[in-house]
């Protein structure tokens, strides 16, 4: 199988290109091979396929072996590799993606070599019973969660997949790792959620830092920076326009106005290719 290592602001992904459907043994494949001391390492496994909606259709593995619906960071990363790889020839195309349909990407291109991505994510789901949360409300603001006798406050926001955002005093040296596995798999969230601890720096600027239901600490995460700029709107923080600093980088994020969408701008960068049997 031959594949290309990528990567979008440090999350990195197993793509491969070629299959006519998902294997049907994609779940263990992911698990082997994302492992990063006995396979070749990465966050997810991400298969480029046909698609009739659209120019092609993205399917991702998670490390542990679960489907997620969507990935901001592989989204970019697919829609390089398609334009780079001449499978593609505008500028302008359109990717499907399970959780979120299909997706209108723009890709800014330099010297024949995509540099940057945006992509519209789509309108940000705030309902409760459909993002999904137990809770019957819309939007779901300045909840209380609590584990292991500690209480946080959340906002929860779907962007295709779940996200569950809070915001703490400083995100870069929060203690993910504890925290993020135990609200991960909260009973208030049906199908997991992904975490993302923020910190507001001013209405342009929030460091965030993410735990993602299904891979663990990531370097960054596109539907989780979207979904934090859509919070910190709602709880009227930020502007509808911003810059979210993960570990890997930065993402601009704007949740338009006029059409509802919320939009994601950044790069996607490859690291090497190779095959594997």
């Amino acid at each position: 199988m031959e594949f290309t290592k990528m990567h979008g602001l440090g999350n990195d992904f197993i793509v491969v290109f070629g299959e006519q459907e998902l294997p049907s043994n994609a779940s263990e494949l992911a698990i082997k091979l994302c492992n990063r001391f006995f396979g070749i390492g990465a966050d997810g496994l991400v298969y480029i396929l046909p698609s009739e909606r659209g120019d092609y259709m993205m399917r991702i593995m998670n490390s542990d072996g679960s489907e997620a619906e969507q990935c901001g960071n592989a989204i970019r990363c697919v829609s390089k590799y398609v334009y780079d790889h001449g499978l593609v020839s505008s500028e302008e195309i359109v990717i499907e993606t399970i959780g979120a349909g299909e997706q209108k990407v723009t890709l800014n291109v330099q010297d024949g070599v995509v540099v940057t991505v945006t992509v519209d994510m789509g309108e940000p789901v705030l309902s409760g019973p459909q993002i999904p949360v137990a809770i019957e409300a819309e939007p779901v603001m300045d909840r209380s969660i609590e584990a292991d006798g500690t209480e946080f406050k959340f906002t929860a926001v779907s962007m295709g997949n779940p996200h569950c955002v809070i915001y703490v005093d400083d995100a870069v040296s929060f203690d993910l790792s504890t925290w993020g596995p135990k609200l991960e798999v909260h009973p208030l969230f049906p199908r997991k959620v992904n975490v993302e601890f923020a910190t507001v720096l001013d209405r342009g600027r929030v460091d965030m830092r993410v735990w993602e239901r299904g891979a663990g600490p990531t370097l960054a995460c596109g539907t989780g920076a979207c979904a934090t700029l859509v919070s910190s709107v709602l709880n009227g923080l930020t502007d509808r326009s911003a810059w979210i600093s993960l570990k890997g980088g930065d993402l601009y994020i704007e949740w338009n106005e006029e059409d509802n969408h919320v939009y994601m701008t950044g790069p996607a960068e490859v690291v090497y290719t190779g095959s594997v049997s």
